[in-house]
């Protein structure tokens, strides 16, 4: 019987293992998804099992949820966000919708100090706002660092070929960079949502913090405030507020699309093979979008049509206003 010759010459073993190291790390996209941990490596899964099995034995039969600090930051992210909407839709009908209906601002004025009386108070101004908007952008950010640990651990953060690779980066030219891909992807609702936040801090600090520090109160300041900001100082309110209103709309509907599990994938146009597929998640994309520019628009109709085009203030509010103003333009 003649011996298979495949066999004779067969190559040794360290080229395959070489090979793999050379490998391009390719991590699991950022939409993995928020609240789902990577798999365990095998070393990771044994002692967690013998974790599990001391456990038990020490707490009486009771185990833990075998849940990873991913899933519960995640739901920390997920339900700040449902907190944060309460105070969104408030501000919503104050700043823009009761404006558009009596189309006056001092008549839309009391309706704004009564709102107060809900979200501005020393107990639900931090618990409605500050601490939701905190743990969101908290959680988050801690999440992509998680997801950066796990894909160093998992995509050869420390083997010789991953050294190559970054040796490569280092060394070529910006057009031929080779993308080692440790940190997850940045996706557009992320960009949104960091952009978002500094200019959400630069609103709060204009309308909240500036005459706290100016003036000593804040009950003077409402939409005639705004206002008079416009009026004086015309070019800068018109770009700051298109660009809270355009990010800040963008990002709370994305992330809602996210969440009800309704918006496509980040790259859904360069994976999606299968016709019908592709013309769902196209229906989808332009659907949210549509729902973006919609609620844009019904908050620019009031704030931008109506509230910042009503002219300065009159006598001694005027004053008040031009003070507060003066402390950050002059």
């Amino acid at each position: 019987m003649a011996a298979d010759p495949r066999a004779l010459h067969q190559k040794a073993s360290e080229e395959t293992l070489i090979s793999l190291l050379q490998l391009d790390p390719a991590p699991m996209d950022n939409a993995s998804i928020y609240d789902k941990e990577l798999p365990p490596l095998p070393e990771e899964a044994s002692q967690s099992s013998n974790h599990s099995i001391n456990a038990s034995t020490s707490t009486l039969g009771l185990s833990g949820s075998g849940h990873g600090p991913i899933y519960y930051l995640s739901r920390i992210q997920r339900y700040s966000s449902y907190t944060f909407t309460f105070f969104a839709g408030i501000h919503l009908a104050n700043t823009s919708i009761f404006p558009l209906v009596y189309q006056s601002v001092p008549y839309s004025e009391p309706f704004l100090v009564m709102a107060r009386e809900l979200y501005q108070t020393h107990l639900t101004e931090p618990l409605l706002v500050a601490l939701p908007v905190a743990a969101h952008v908290a959680s988050g950010a801690a999440i992509r660092l998680l997801r950066r640990r796990q894909n160093l651990k998992r995509y050869g953060g420390g083997t010789p070929g991953m050294w190559a690779l970054r040796r490569k980066d280092s060394s070529s030219t910006s057009g031929s960079r080779h993308n080692t891909r440790i940190w997850p992807d940045l996706s557009y609702v992320s960009i949104s949502g960091y952009a978002f936040a500094g200019l959400l801090t630069s609103h709060v600090g204009m309308n909240r913090i500036l005459p706290l520090v100016v003036d000593g109160d804040s009950s003077n300041v409402g939409l005639q405030f705004v206002a008079h900001g416009f009026a004086r100082h015309p070019l800068l309110p018109w770009v700051a507020y298109t660009l809270l209103l355009s990010v800040g709309v963008g990002h709370m509907v994305w992330g809602y699309a996210k969440w009800l599990n309704v918006a496509p994938p980040v790259n859904w146009r360069n994976t999606t093979i299968d016709k019908q597929l592709r013309k769902r998640r196209r229906r989808a994309w332009w659907g949210i979008h549509g729902v973006s520019a919609a609620v844009v628009i019904l908050w620019a109709a009031g704030g931008l049509g109506i509230v910042a085009r009503a002219g300065p203030a009159e006598g001694w509010l005027a004053t008040v206003y031009d003070n507060m103003y003066h402390a950050v333009w002059q």
